[in-house]
């Protein structure tokens, strides 16, 4: 008798047979192997407190004071990160002609380090920094860097434990209260990572772009992602209003569960890692 896990690749490598030109979308599950945490739980609750939104970043000195002191902490831990199994399989189907496009949810640059070339990161990349005065990019290991210079007391602090998604890291908010946030050099204007926030708009280019792809394709497979933001969601409701096939790979619940053709469990880097192993072609 097969084992769950033998099932559910079994199950998958038919979904590919059957649909051999797949758009991914992937969420914070798929890098969960690579240290990074997650936001929500298998029920799709979210884990934290108030994620800082994109409206408060841009009106409130002392939330750009919050962030960057929790950036300053938490970005290390996302530089020095490196692609898991999973990652490297969606590289692999890619290679294989089989995923013709990535859409990301996540912001850690995790899949062009696989080897991944077709991405379109949807909400962004924290690894470089913008000025929302002259729209200037520079590299975030340049923020930290300046942050360091102009704030010789951050290391000196000793951090609880709290290592959260994107960078974040959970500290008391009477922390940031001295922090002294750079501005940009060119310009003098404010510099805010090159990501979407809570609140904030998809840039409309990336979004036609994946939707096109996704019009062009068989099917859609999700990855690692409980769907609960609609930025992500709404591929999966264009799918279903397209006649695409859905395929959801998550152990937890997701938003998409009523709409998918095929429903896996098994976590992502166990199924995928066997599915390329097999050697797996459209």
């Amino acid at each position: 008798m097969m084992s769950n896990t033998e099932q559910e690749l079994q199950q998958l490598q038919d979904f590919i047979t059957r649909y051999p030109r797949v758009v991914a979308l992937t969420g914070a599950g798929i890098s969960a192997g690579s240290g990074i945490a997650t936001y929500r739980d298998a029920a799709g609750r979210w884990l934290y407190s108030t994620p800082i939104q994109h409206r408060e970043f841009l009106h409130a000195a002392a939330v750009r004071q919050r962030y960057w002191t929790r950036s300053w902490f938490g970005w290390p831990a996302v530089r020095d990160a490196r692609s898991n199994a999973a990652h490297r399989a969606v590289a692999t189907l890619e290679q294989q002609g089989v995923i013709r496009l990535v859409i990301t949810q996540n912001v850690d640059r995790l899949h062009q380090r696989a080897g991944s070339s077709a991405v379109i990161d949807l909400h962004g990349r924290l690894d470089r920094v913008q000025c929302l005065g002259c729209a200037a990019f520079t590299d975030r290991e340049v923020m930290q860097q300046r942050l360091a210079h102009d704030n010789p007391h951050l290391a000196t602090l000793s951090i609880p434990r709290g290592q959260r998604p994107d960078g974040d890291m959970a500290l008391p908010d009477a922390m940031s209260a001295s922090t002294r946030v750079p501005a940009c050099e060119a310009c003098g204007g404010i510099l805010m990572p090159d990501v979407v926030f809570f609140g904030g708009s998809v840039p409309a280019e990336r979004v036609t772009k994946a939707r096109a792809a996704l019009a062009d394709a068989d099917a859609l497979l999700v990855i690692g992602s409980s769907l609960q933001v609609y930025s992500g969601f709404r591929f999966c409701r264009q799918a279903a209003a397209q006649g695409k096939a859905l395929a959801i790979v998550n152990p937890g619940q997701t938003r998409a569960d009523a709409l998918a053709t095929l429903r896996l469990k098994t976590p992502c880097e166990t199924l995928l890692n066997a599915l390329v192993r097999g050697n797996v072609t459209a």
